[in-house]
């Protein structure tokens, strides 16, 4: 039989166990709670940057829907537009002869003939605009095709004084129009220099980016961008310039968008505006 000490270290060791078991289960469970909590709050942040990815996708689709109404609109205006100003051309071209003896009168005529072929520039610009754009997609060196932009924009950059940079891998191979993206960077780098009309710099940089092909930045020195102009810059017929159809912008943004890209427009802390696009 076992003596009262026995069953007294028993009964405590008994206890121990059970206690040493106790707090075996209680920090398993604390562990667990905070692995919980720590799922928790990584469900929560990529909630969060759904619900964000989201609300920007949906603001771009309603863009998208909001353009294409438009461009369907202003399509039939500018068909409709182009022929009376056929006419409107032939009879002036006519009337300039008639009256090719009388200087006073063929200044007026010159006058109508030139807001003609305005109005047909005009028109032409519209329908670039509307019409689908399909990019004949190759494989091509990004390097080359920024060159090329950067070398057709030098003459308007070197008279107004403004110098022209850029930074990237020497060789980029990335699937894209070259003709459509070539002409993307020369109207923004061309909108850039004309904003620094006293002198300045564009910079282009560029790299390969994971999940894409790649990123290009284009930003100038000048006075930036208006913050009221800021959400409204890649719409069509909006223009902060003097003299403009406010379709250079919007025709870039379908070219990036024909690309499965995003384009986006900001100011720079150091001054001056910064447009980046990534595809």
């Amino acid at each position: 039989m076992s003596t009262l000490a026995e069953t007294q270290n028993l009964a405590v060791d008994t206890r121990g166990q059970r206690i040493e078991e106790l707090g075996r289960i209680i920090m398993a469970y604390s562990d667990l709670t905070e692995r919980l909590q720590q799922s928790h709050e990584q469900l929560k942040g990529q909630v969060v940057k759904l619900r964000g990815e989201l609300s920007e996708k949906n603001r771009m689709l309603e863009r998208r829907n909001r353009l294409a109404a438009l461009g369907e609109m202003a399509a039939g205006l500018a068909h409709e537009i182009r022929n009376p100003l056929g006419g409107i051309q032939l009879y002036a071209g006519m009337l300039g002869q008639d009256v090719s003896d009388r200087p006073a009168s063929l200044v007026v005529v010159n006058k109508i003939t030139s807001g003609v072929k305005q109005l047909e520039w005009l028109v032409s610009q519209v329908l670039q605009f509307t019409r689908e754009m399909r990019p004949v997609v190759r494989d091509c060196d990004l390097a080359e095709v920024l060159v090329d932009a950067l070398d057709l924009a030098e003459p308007r950059a070197a008279a107004a004084n403004v110098k022209l940079s850029v930074d990237g891998p020497l060789q980029l191979r990335v699937r894209i129009d070259p003709n459509m993206i070539g002409q993307a960077v020369l109207n923004l780098v061309l909108n850039a220099v004309e904003a620094q009309p006293s002198g300045g710099a564009v910079s282009v940089r560029y790299a390969a980016v994971q999940g894409g092909q790649f990123m290009m930045e284009i930003a100038d020195s000048g006075p930036g961008i208006p913050a009221e102009a800021l959400d409204r810059i890649f719409n069509p017929f909006f223009t902060t310039k003097d003299q403009g159809t406010g379709l250079g912008l919007a025709i870039v943004h379908r070219i990036i968008e024909s690309h499965d890209g995003v384009i986006s427009a900001s100011n720079q802390e150091a001054g001056g505006a910064k447009f980046e696009i990534r595809i």
